[in-house]
């Protein structure tokens, strides 16, 4: 079952989210961050398979407080689009996004009194870093190639919780020494490399690696019910 819910963030907005559930009790909550394309198809089926392993998925709209319901291909428009949109989502006010990561954590626990882990792709990795070293209440967090988690900037945050991270190591948008510098720099983390390009976990995307899919989804399944339940 899944459908649409809204989130109340703490300064009163609400941020539409799409939630899976899945069929009996939920071991835990697993929140889904977008990639600059939206809660489009792709995120919701992504979500949908957290659910058929047990979890209670949520996937806020991160766009929701510039654009509302943005969903998106993955053509050279689309990309402008999201770009643009994602430079928007980057410039608000703080907290921004931060507000409606926080939200979807408070709901995932409300709803399943267990732990809340959280996992993105592209720009969704980035924000999954910066929840995991900033936000309270979550238990695991992984991020697939996050664009700009590799910068010295972001590099230098601390996580609060157990952090993994997939990175492609012909990724044209995250350089493979970035990656290299990132994981000398968190030894903590712990970071897979795969020889694939950025986007190979979307079948939606011509850069689509079954095999490097699947070897990080076993990955985080696992580091997922290691740290949730």
């Amino acid at each position: 079952m899944s459908g649409m819910v809204q989130l109340m963030a703490k300064d009163g907005v609400e941020c539409p989210a799409y939630v899976a559930h899945p069929a009996g009790t939920a071991r835990g909550a697993v929140i889904v961050m977008q990639e600059i394309f939206g809660v489009n198809s792709h995120i919701r089926g992504v979500a949908d398979g957290y659910a058929q392993q047990g979890y209670l998925a949520i996937a806020p709209d991160a766009f929701h407080r510039v654009r509302p319901h943005v969903e998106l291909g993955y053509g050279p428009d689309d990309i402008t689009q999201g770009r643009a949109l994602k430079a928007a989502a980057e410039a608000l006010p703080a907290p921004g996004v931060m507000a409606d990561v926080a939200a979807a954590i408070v709901f995932g626990a409300g709803s399943t009194g267990g732990k809340v882990g959280i996992v993105g792709y592209c720009w969704g990795g980035l924000l999954v870093w910066r929840s995991a070293c900033s936000l309270e209440g979550l238990s695991a967090a992984v991020a697939y190639y996050g664009g700009g988690m590799t910068s010295e900037a972001e590099a230098r945050r601390q996580a609060l919780c157990p952090v993994m991270c997939h990175f492609g190591e012909q990724d044209h948008a995250i350089p493979l020494d970035g990656v290299k510098a990132f994981a000398q720099a968190q030894p903590k983390v712990e970071v897979h490399i795969y020889a694939a390009q950025h986007g190979f976990n979307c079948d939606q995307r011509g850069s689509y690696d079954a095999a490097a899919a699947q070897l990080a989804q076993e990955r985080t399944l696992a580091f997922m019910a290691r740290h949730l339940g």
